[in-house]
């Protein structure tokens, strides 16, 4: 019994490809709709996931090939602070003086923590041309990233073919109703007449 059923279900969803005296064009368009829609969002969503994980994920190397860590001196005190909210803030600017890969002296500011005093050594990063930069995000944090972004480039492309193929149905639906209200203004005024 729940064979029968299972088959049922199966040749209900399937309607649209069978022949049936009853099945229009559109029933058919709308049955290649659905399936190129499906593997679209399925195929092109894998695809657009991994082409952006891939390619976040080596620009996150990149960063940590060409950004580095250097030793500053604090030029200026950067005393506790508080923030609007009444707890302590933990970085603040300040100046700092740092050398470049190519040997010179540069100024620069940067966050740094708060309660440090002139002349104090802190860690600083910059890039292969010794500007002030941000530490790249580790090699953890960069995978997890890559995936947060191959993630959401898969869900909006999956959106987005979901959302062409919704318009696509609509559309069909509309002409369907057309032909619908064609079809019973020649049907309608017969069924008011008396049979005799």
């Amino acid at each position: 019994m729940s064979g029968t059923r299972g088959t049922r279900r199966t040749g209900g969803r399937l309607w649209r490809w069978r022949r049936n005296p009853l099945r229009r064009h559109d029933d058919v368009v709308e049955a290649w709709v659905l399936l190129v829609m499906w593997v679209v969002i399925v195929v092109g969503g894998a695809i657009a996931g991994v082409v952006t994980a891939l390619a976040a994920d080596r620009e996150f190397a990149g960063q940590r090939a060409d950004r580095q860590a250097v030793r500053a001196v604090l030029l200026t005190d950067v005393p506790l602070g508080t923030s609007s909210a009444g707890s302590e803030s933990y970085r603040a600017p300040g100046q700092v003086r740092w050398t470049a890969p190519d040997g010179t002296t540069r100024t620069g500011r940067t966050l740094v923590s708060t309660g440090l005093r002139s002349g104090s050594t802190v860690t600083v990063w910059q890039d292969g041309h010794g500007v002030l930069t941000t530490e790249p995000p580790g090699a953890t944090e960069a995978a997890i990233e890559a995936g947060l972004f191959g993630s959401a480039a898969a869900l909006g492309f999956a959106g987005l073919a979901f959302g062409t193929g919704a318009l696509a149905r609509w559309r069909l639906d509309r002409h369907r109703y057309a032909q619908w209200g064609a079809e019973w203004e020649l049907v309608g005024p017969r069924w008011n007449q008396k049979t005799g």
